[in-house]
């Protein structure tokens, strides 16, 4: 079994939790932030919406600098076109994962800002920690953000208190 086929299953179930949760995201709380120092939802539920876009670059190029990225920010116009927005990325994700031959993830891959590295390593790790750790980590924050909310917490690794599935 090739390396791309043991990772589909994960991305394909991490995919649909985070289409959950962003179903979940309320837009009239576009401002809502639980601390100073947090991102506002109005930016947050965009980044994870759009974070399969990052998948595609790390799958398919070499390296990545963000200053010279051409990559607009995700307008948050509705739930559903956020929805909508990470439904077309997750489907090029799969696409570029299922593209990905053996060799690729043995290859280096780098990520910085002018000129600066932020991260570089093999894309088999980049594709984990900078794609796909990336996306649980700020799918849990928005997982926070919808409990702080009075919206219920969708399941990932077991029921939610919102959804026990009778335990």
């Amino acid at each position: 079994m090739s390396i791309n086929e043991l990772l589909l299953s994960e991305l394909d179930a991490e995919m649909k939790k985070t289409r959950t949760t962003l179903e979940r995201v309320p837009a009239e709380k576009k401002e809502f932030a639980p601390h100073a120092k947090s991102m506002p939802l109005g930016k947050l539920a965009p980044h994870v919406a759009q974070l399969a876009e990052f998948g595609v670059t790390i799958l398919t190029t070499p390296e990545l600098d963000f200053s010279k990225g051409s990559t607009a920010r995700l307008p948050f116009d509705s739930t559903a076109q956020l929805v909508q927005a990470f439904d077309e990325g997750a489907a090029k994700v799969r696409a570029a994962l299922q593209a990905t031959p053996d060799e690729a993830w043995k290859e280096n891959w780098k990520l910085s800002f002018q000129g600066k590295t932020i991260f570089e390593g093999s894309r088999f790790l980049a594709y984990r920690e900078m794609f796909l750790n990336h996306l649980v980590h700020h799918r849990a924050q928005l997982g926070v953000y919808l409990r702080l909310n009075d919206k219920p917490v969708p399941a990932t690794y077991g029921p939610s208190a919102d959804d026990t599935m009778g335990f």
